[in-house]
């Protein structure tokens, strides 16, 4: 029976282990199949080598074999358990039921082995007993098998001695006496496990925390157990990765240490082996070796069968563990395995980090299973990609501090008390959460609960933690007495200042395991008997042991190397700053010497805390003021840092070290670098890292933002969030946050008493999250804002949840955005916000949903009666705002929807547009709209909807009352209802003086808009739109563009007009008219009453409008409206015809006359790019005498023929009520034409049009039949001499009365004698100027004055030789010049000495001024003598050497002097012999002197130092200038001297000269001898105070003077205290000016307030002194008396709003000021409105600068309509300030008004190219104005050219 029940257990064993041999075998079929052959030699096999699958193979050769019988197939299950490489399981199990003993027998075998081994010296002696005689191969086998039992059992021991109960002697052996502080009992740790690809997504990014994050994560990180990160391991068959990180202080290496006791005790079956490497200790082997070394040498060396073993292992990989512990410890770099394939069996040594990555990537023991620990910032990015498991160690949460409490403390008495304490105190709680600290919180409450139960107070921070622990370890070894913690500390001074010498060499040196050769022996006693260091067995590369040392954390290390730095006096400041820096999450390349330092910095900062200072002084030896200067350097060096960009992870560690030195000032410091704002991206967050950023939040002042986005964080961070009083903005991004956050958050928030806006976004909280948060949000007195967007939010109680945020107080926002909102949700939000009170909009767009809320205040709302007055006392009713857009809605959704709103009172807009609703959805809310109250707007677009649902949309403007405006477009499907407001309703309403309650009187008073555009109407669907149209009675703007109209659909629509009373604008553009229909539209002119202006442009976009004036009534009141009437009484209804591209030939321009004569007030016409020919303009200008009323004709963008240039020209004789011809650049011409036929003269301009000699004849015969001509522009053509001859020629007959320009004309210098010839034979020829420079000016003006001035002007003419002569015969010819001017016309010294001494006048002055570059060079003896050279007396000589002027003023006929005089006053002067043979004839000539001005002299030169002395006490001298000369003391005297003979002298100017305090006192002298003195002026100077001072004393007595200028000086107030003295006396004084001079507020004061007394006073100039606010509100006060005040200039002066608007309301009273500066004041828009209602008042206004004064569009309406009222302003600046197009278009509809007006200056605005268009088209009406500035003004260049073309006075250059 023993055969029998043998085959049945083979049989049973087979039937189990079916799958798993099937699996094994399937790898090698080939060899299978060949042992099957072997054992069944007759069998045919050949059939299974077909077969392709392996698998189904296999099954069938063991089949065939199973068949042959048991005793074959015993015979095979033994061969392949020999021969073949099974798995150890599967081999005991087959080799049993196949009759190689049992397993029991081989359990006991193994037992016996691991105890004779235990009993066995060494593992070297061991050897398997037995016989001597080679093994058979079942012996082999079993031998191996034995041989890997008893190395297993040897492993298990170890880990069981090492890390088991017995741990604690096994350190004893070593040497320990005490167990280290750290080896404390095992509390499961919480480990979260998430996706490898999220944390390989944070490495792939910078290095440092991102900037913005991408949120990736779809799942939430789940809570794990240990086995759970094992689960399947065996199954798989690869080689799997786990790697699991970890801060420091987390318990990562007591994990592992607890996973190898575990192993031991058989908890891990799915282990055979465990192997634990320590990175630390690996650190210490530099040689390379193989796995099998490494195993056997360093970690357990078998007793015997080393191969036998190690095979053993490279069968059973599947099963083996190898723990790596500390790869962030790790010196060495570790990269990605560069061979993919390793042989197990072959020995090839290689590095620790080689070994390392082949066993991670499977390439050695394939199947294994990796366990990698390390610290966050140093992990490998291929191993980041080849993990199979993430997961990160997160410590204790608060269960787990009480459980490990609980237990520390299970055997004292106060261990209640113990737990208690933790409980209450946060921030204790939170240190905890790291077991490292939880451990030293622990052994200090311990040590203080044993001295003193009743009052404990344990250190704030993790540095005094560790400061306590040591001085408590110390503390425990005192035997008997009680010695004083000083003294302890002292005691072991050196040997702690010997650990911390250690621990700081490590760590610059990356040494974590120390040798005893290491460490001093008076060191390691000490730590050894403190448990600071942890003594264990070092292999290295020998294999032989020895005891290694190692702090017992590596964060004691840190702490030690901190402490050493603080206390070492060789340290000092600048080394403290070197080695401090903040830490990142993530390792740089810069950070590879300090990549042990992780909490370094942390323990220096808490070093320099004031707690740390005694500590430091007594380990030291030194004061605490040297401890004080290392401590002030970290100080200085943390706020530093706050000061530079920090990423988020380092703003955690910049709180952390900030904390740790409880700092306050350093706390407020860094919270107001950082900008109150933190934001963190992709990092952990602690407990421990939000207590240290509260404490910076907290102890500032001003509110923060706090924004974590993909943030893993503990639910206990919230809980401290909520001590945090300065939150303003809170935000929380992250899939990781649910429910249970949301629950969690729910409870905080109240707490956060200044929160105002919480994002909680991109989430996993559903409703029940959202019902917590909802409850808790009403406490929350001051959120405003909650964003929920993309989180899991569904249908469920949509309304409720609406129904209660609307109890939070004063919440403005929530978003609810990307969240699963369905329809059914939509209705549920749209029911909520019509019904709850303070919903004050609910927007919802596809995914985005936001609601809005008035916030705060509840007011009952007001009734809906839509016809109650304004002043009624109702409460304000609160709006409401829908827009439902994209959300799906239909037809049928439509119909709730309405049913909705018409319960809501108080709608403002609904917006259903991007929806289904179709026709019958748009006729379901028109039939409700009555019912509705809608305030503002219904948009229905994108709706499908069709022509049927525009006209039930338009039927609403009968039906609603309120309707005002529809906007409707089917090719763009737009359809929008605008409404009117209910006050606006009322106020309309009441206009029309009749009672509300008449519909029909409401509907033709209110004003209605329709624009259907873009719908392409059929002509049936045109008939529907005019009957409903007619119905619209109100309609005041009607748009129809874009639809296919054609002629006779316009034709329809104006037969319709007459109906439409109310209509004030129609446009028709895009609609393809012709011509035809274009003389359709122009018939309107004629035949309705009310147009005013129709504007046509058939270009490729064609553009139709047509406005009309309102009614009378609609007149009336809009006139009556405003402050300055905008019409005369008269009230004239002008209109316009503007045609622009369309082709208009001769008979077509007939009929167009023909039309347009019928319209008695057609006042302008415009016909733009018309293309029209010679015979076109010729049939128009005929006309024009039937044109009655017209005004302006304008034919712009035209390109004119010459033949239609002398057509344009010829109309002034064409048609008497021309009043100008203007011709620009032979393509725009403008004709302005009078009302009536009065005596009015003409001007003509044809400029730029290439104006020939050919063309000049009969040009003149034109213009000599009109003889009103009194101006004549034909500058900019071509002329030439010839051309310009001719035109003198015909001078006389073209009777120009005003002046001829003929610039630009390609004249010579034959050309200008022409002119100058013109000058002497024409007698009504007042002033001829020519220039042949770039600017090419050749003017003639005339007059009909008798007897005329005559001025010659000549500039850069470059006349030769040839010419001199001539020009001097025209000139002596000119018997009646009265002044020539000539300047750089090549004049040499020569030729102007012939042309003083030849020129005369009959009777008269004659002033004569040469400017050549000579004139700068030449001495002034030699100009005097020159000025000398005319034959009548000279009046005036004027030297200006700077601008290389000579002027002298010549009066005839010559009055010859007495001799005796003569001599006399030669004789007075003294003269040098150097002056002697020119001194007589200047006597002689210069007795009528009376101006001497000089420039650029050199007072300090001998010989022209005299010439003052000697031409001052001339008797006729009335005023002397010098400027811009050097004067020193001694030239200064000589011009003191002549100066007091000055007895006549009324105008002295001495500007520019340097002058300073003592130069004025020797000036004073002389300034009491001029009695007459009028003007004195002494401007840009060195004058102070003290000078001033001597000015006022000289001139007290001054009762002529009219002028003082002091301006750029330096008198400031006390100068100006010292002149404001004077001014009350000085009764005739007209002119002040003190610009320049630092005044300030003190100085203007005082003058303001003496100027009230100056009331003759006309010119006032104070700019640039900073007077500021409180100089403007006196000078208010004082400036109604100054009646006669003309120029004011107070630019510059730091005058705002207030005193501005007090300046503009007093200048009101000055109606004689002819010229205003304010610039460079920020006035303020107050001051510029009150200022632009006040200048109506300024008659005579000529000018007015407001450059940089902040004026913007606001009040430009305002200033425009101020300007229209000034009837003489001349020059307006407006530039540098913010006016935009809106302001350009208010300022040009006020231009034509302006007549007196030159310049306008809007430089450096915001003016676009519409504004600038607008300001051209203006400028084309006015004639007088000269330039408009628009330089640096963001009009694009190509419009800037095209404008320029059209009319050159708009300048766009800065020049």
């Amino acid at each position: 029976m023993q055969p029998l029940s043998e085959d049945m257990d083979l049989q049973l064993a087979i039937e189990n282990a079916q799958p798993q041999l099937v699996e094994t075998l399937s790898h090698a079929p080939d060899w299978l199949l060949m042992k099957a052959k072997h054992f069944l030699p007759n069998v045919d096999l050949s059939h299974v080598d077909g077969i392709a699958d392996c698998k189904e193979k296999v099954s069938l050769v063991l089949s065939t074999i199973e068949s042959a019988g048991p005793v074959i197939w015993k015979q095979f299950i033994q061969c392949i358990c020999m021969e073949g490489s099974l798995p150890m399981d599967l081999e005991v199990l087959l080799m049993s039921a196949s009759g190689e003993g049992n397993l029991n027998q081989k359990q006991e075998a193994f037992a016996e082995a691991n105890t004779q081994s235990s009993s066995q010296a060494t593992g070297h002696e061991r050897r398997r007993h037995g016989s001597s005689s080679p093994p058979t191969g079942k012996e082999s086998k079993q031998q191996r098998l034995d041989s890997a039992e008893r190395y297993r059992q040897l492993i298990i021991t170890s880990m069981g001695q090492r890390h088991g109960n017995q741990r604690a002697a096994g350190a004893a052996t070593l040497g320990q006496v005490q167990p280290p502080v750290f080896s404390q009992s095992f509390i499961n740790l919480v480990i979260r496990q998430s996706k490898a690809s999220k944390l390989k997504e944070r490495a792939d990014k910078s290095r440092e925390d991102s900037g913005a994050m991408q949120e990736t994560e779809e799942c939430v990180d789940a809570d794990v157990k240990v086995s759970d990160l094992f689960e399947g391991v065996v199954s798989l068959g690869t080689t799997r990765v786990i790697l699991l990180f970890g801060k420091p202080g987390m318990g990562k290496t007591m994990l592992m240490h607890w996973l190898c006791q575990k192993w031991a005790e058989g908890a891990l079956p799915q282990f055979l082996f465990t192997f634990l490497l320590e990175f630390r200790q690996l650190n210490l082997i530099n040689r390379k070796l193989t796995l099998k070394k490494l195993l056997f040498d360093l970690l357990f060396q078998p007793e015997d069968s080393h191969d036998a073993v190690f095979q053993h292992l490279l069968e059973n990989a599947q099963r083996i563990l190898f723990i790596f512990d500390g790869l962030d410890e790790f010196v060495g770099n570790i990269n990605r395995p560069s061979s993919p394939v390793v042989s197990p069996g072959t020995p090839s040594p290689m590095s620790i980090s080689q070994l390392f990555a082949h066993l991670c990537f499977g390439n050695l023991l394939p199947g294994c299973t990796v366990l990698v620990t390390s610290r966050p910032k140093k992990l490998p990015d291929f191993l980041l990609s080849r993990a199979d498991v993430v997961a990160e160690i997160w410590g204790f949460d608060h269960e787990r501090v009480e459980k490990y409490a609980s237990q520390y403390f299970h055997a004292h008495s106060f261990k209640d008390q113990a737990l208690a304490h933790l409980r209450k105190n946060s921030k204790l709680l939170n240190m905890c959460f790291i077991p490292a600290l939880c451990c030293i919180v622990c052994v200090c409450l311990e040590y203080l609960l044993r001295k003193c139960t009743s009052h404990v107070e344990l250190p704030q921070t993790m540095t005094q933690f560790y400061i306590k622990m040591l001085l408590i370890f110390i503390s425990k070894q005192q035997r008997g007495g009680t010695v004083s913690e000083d003294k302890q500390l002292n005691h072991h001074r050196m040997a702690i200042l010997g650990l911390c010498d250690l621990a700081l060499k490590g760590l610059e040196q990356k040494k974590i395991v120390f040798y005893v050769n290491d460490i001093p022996q008076h060191v390691k006693d000490f730590a050894s008997l403190h448990g600071l260091l942890t003594v264990f067995e070092v292999k290295v590369n020998d294999g032989l042991p020895e005891a290694g040392y190692a702090f017992v954390h590596l964060s004691l290390q840190e702490f030690f190397a901190a402490l050493g730095l603080m206390t070492n006096n060789a340290v000092d400041g600048n080394c403290l700053r070197k080695k401090f820096s903040l830490k990142s999450k993530w390792t740089l390349k810069n950070e590879t010497r300090t990549e042990f330092m992780e909490t370094f910095h942390i323990f220096l900062s808490g070093l320099s805390s004031k707690e740390s200072r005694q500590f430091l002084a007594l380990l030291s030896k030194q004061n605490q003021s040297w401890v004080q200067i290392k401590q002030t350097a970290i100080l200085q060096s943390l706020k530093k840092l706050a000061a530079t960009h920090l990423t988020g992870p380092k703003i955690i560690e910049l709180c952390h070290c900030t904390y740790e030195t409880q700092d306050l000032e350093l706390a407020q410091h860094v919270g107001s670098q950082l900008n109150f704002k933190y934001e963190f991206r992709n990092f952990r967050v602690t407990p421990l890292d939000v207590s240290a950023l509260i404490f910076i939040i907290n102890c500032g002042q001003d509110l923060t933002q706090l924004d974590f986005a993909g943030c893993p964080m503990e639910l206990d961070c919230l809980e401290v969030l909520a001590s945090c009083k300065n939150i303003e903005h809170l935000s929380f991004k992250s899939r990781k946050y649910g429910d249970e956050f949301a629950v969690a958050l729910s409870k905080s928030l109240p707490k956060i008493k200044s929160l105002k806006k919480l994002k909680l976004t991109g989430g996993n909280i559903t409703v029940l999250g959202l019902t917590r948060l909802a409850q808790a949000f009403p406490n929350c007195l001051q959120l405003e804002e909650i964003n929920l967007q993309d989180n899991r939010l569904r249908d469920q109680e949509m309304a409720k949840m609406v129904e209660m945020f609307s109890r939070v107080e004063k919440l403005k926002m929530i978003d609810l955005s990307h969240n699963d909102i369905s329809v059914k949700s939509v209705l549920s939000l749209v029911e909520g916000a019509t019904t709850c009170p303070n919903v004050a909009e609910l927007h919802i767009r596809k995914d985005t949903v936001m609601i809005y809320f008035s916030g705060g205040s509840r007011k009952i709302p007001r009734s809906r009666n839509l016809r109650r007055k304004d002043n009624d006392n109702a409460a304000e009713i609160r709006t409401v705002k829908l827009c439902l857009q994209d959300c799906g809605l239909y037809s049928q959704h439509a119909v709730e929807i309405a049913a909705l709103l018409r319960g809501c009172a108080r709608l403002s807009e609904v917006d259903l547009s991007g929806n289904q609703l179709g026709d019958e959805g748009c006729r379901a809310f028109a039939e409700m709209l009555p019912h509705m109250c809608i305030s503002r707007q219904l948009n229905v677009s994108a709706n499908r909807i069709s022509m049927d649902g525009v006209f039930c949309l338009l039927n609403t403007m009968n039906t609603c009352l309120n309707v005002v405006e529809l906007e409707a477009s089917l090719r763009h499907q737009t359809a929008i209802l605008t409404f009117i407001g209910d006050k606006e309703f009322a106020r309309d309403a009441s206009l029309s003086g009749e009672p509300s309650g008449e519909d029909e009187s409401q509907k033709s008073v209110i004003s209605r808009k329709i624009r259907l555009t873009d719908s392409d109407f059929l002509f049936g669907d045109l008939g529907k739109l005019c009957a409903v149209l007619k119905k619209c009675n109100s309609v005041s703007e009607l748009d129809l563009s874009n639809n296919s109209l054609g002629d006779q659909g316009v034709g329809m629509l104006v037969a319709l007009l007459p109906e439409l009373k109310a209509v004030s604008s129609l446009k028709l553009s895009g609609n393809q008219i012709s011509l035809r229909g274009v003389l359709g539209l122009a018939q309107c002119l004629s035949a309705l009453e009310r147009i005013k202006s129709i504007d046509l442009s058939l270009g490729n976009a064609q553009s139709v409008q047509l406005t009309f004036w309102g009614n009378d009534r609609t007149s009336r009141t809009s006139r009556s409206a405003g402050r300055f009437p905008a019409h005369s009484p008269h009230f004239e209804r002008d209109c316009c015809f503007r045609l622009r591209e369309c082709p208009v030939g001769p008979e077509d321009m007939d009929r167009l006359c023909q039309i347009l004569g019928k319209c008695a007030a057609l006042t302008e016409l415009e016909l733009s790019r018309n293309a029209l020919s010679d015979q076109s303009i010729e049939r128009l200008l005929v006309s024009l005498p039937h044109l009655h009323s017209l005004k302006l004709l304008s034919i712009r963008q035209n390109k004119f023929s010459p033949n239609s240039t002398l057509l344009l020209a010829s109309s002034l004789n064409l048609c008497e009520r021309i009043r100008e011809v203007e011709v620009r650049s032979s393509e725009n011409a403008f004709l302005h034409l009078a009302r009536r036929i009065d005596s009015q003269e003409a001007s003509c301009r044809l400029t730029d049009c290439s104006i020939g000699q050919n063309e000049a004849e009969e040009l003149c015969h034109i213009l000599e039949q009109c003889d009103r001509l009194s101006e004549l522009d034909l500058s900019g053509n071509q002329l030439g001499n010839e051309g310009l001859k001719c035109l003198l020629d015909h001078l006389l007959q073209m009777h120009v009365s005003c002046s001829l320009n003929l610039s630009r004309n390609k004249i010579s210098q034959d050309g200008v004698l022409h002119l100058i010839n013109t000058l002497a034979t024409c007698r009504n020829v007042t002033e001829v100027q020519a220039s042949l420079c770039s600017k090419a000016v050749s003017l003639i003006k005339f007059t009909r004055e008798e007897e005329p001035r005559k001025i010659l002007r000549l500039t850069e003419c470059n006349f030769q030789p040839e010419h001199l002569p001539r020009l001097a015969s025209l000139l002596q010819k000119c018997t009646d010049l009265t002044e020539f001017i000539s300047t750089n016309n090549n004049m040499t010294t020569r030729a102007v000495e012939g042309l003083l001494q030849g020129l005369r006048k009959s009777l008269g002055t004659l002033r004569i001024s040469i400017k050549e570059p000579w004139v700068r060079d030449e001495r002034v003896a030699r100009l005097l003598q020159l000025a000398v050279q005319p034959q009548g007396n000279v009046t005036e000589i004027t030297i200006l050497k700077g601008k290389a002027l000579l002027q002298v003023g010549v009066r005839f006929p010559c009055r010859t002097e007495r001799m005796e005089s003569v001599v006399s006053r030669l004789n007075q002067c003294g003269l040098e012999a150097t002056h002697a043979h020119f001194l007589p004839r200047v006597v002689e000539k210069c007795s009528q002197l009376q101006e001497l001005s000089w420039s650029h002299i050199d007072l300090n030169n001998a010989e022209e130092a005299t010439l003052p002395s000697m031409l001052l006490p001339l008797p006729a001298l009335r005023k002397f200038e010098l400027t811009c000369s050097s004067v020193m003391p001694g030239g200064m005297g000589c011009l003191v001297a002549g100066l007091q003979q000055c007895h006549t002298v009324e105008e002295l100017n001495l500007s520019c000269l340097d002058l300073d305090d003592t130069s004025v006192l020797l000036l004073a002298s002389g300034l009491h001898k001029m009695p007459f003195l009028k003007r004195l002026l002494l401007n840009n100077n060195q004058i102070g105070s003290e000078g001033c001072a001597h000015l006022a004393e000289a001139l007290k007595n001054a009762p002529h003077m009219e002028e003082i200028n002091l301006s750029h000086n330096k008198i400031e107030h006390a100068g100006v205290g010292k002149i404001a003295t004077l001014l009350p006396g000085m009764h005739n004084l007209k002119r002040i000016n003190l610009s320049s001079n630092s005044i300030g507020p003190a100085g203007g004061e005082m003058l303001a307030k003496v100027l009230a007394h100056c009331r003759h006073v006309e010119e006032l100039l104070l700019a640039r002194n900073h007077v500021g606010d409180e100089t403007a509100a006196t000078l208010s006060l004082s400036l109604p008396g100054l009646q006669r005040l003309k120029i004011l200039h107070l630019q510059s002066n730091n005058v705002g709003s207030l005193g501005g608007t007090q300046l503009a309301q007093a200048l009101v009273e000055c109606r004689q000021l002819a010229e205003i500066s304010l610039s460079e004041n920020s006035l303020g828009e107050g001051a510029i409105c009150t200022l632009s209602e006040g200048l109506p008042r300024f008659t005579g206004l000529q000018k007015i600068e407001l450059k940089l004064c902040g004026i913007s569009d606001g009040v430009s309406k305002q200033l425009a309509l101020g300007f229209s009222r000034c009837p003489v302003i001349e020059e307006i600046v407006l530039s540098w300030n913010s006016l935009g197009d809106e302001g350009a278009l208010q300022l040009a509809a006020v231009l034509p008004g302006m007549a007196r007006l030159r310049m306008l200056d809007l430089d450096k605005n915001l003016i676009t190219a519409r504004g600038a268009v607008k300001l051209a088209e203006e400028l084309a009406k006015c004639g007088g104005i000269q330039v408009i500035r628009l330089w640096s003004n963001p009009v694009p260049k190509d419009v800037e050219e095209s404008l320029t073309k059209q009319d050159a006075r708009l300048n766009f250059s800065f020049f």
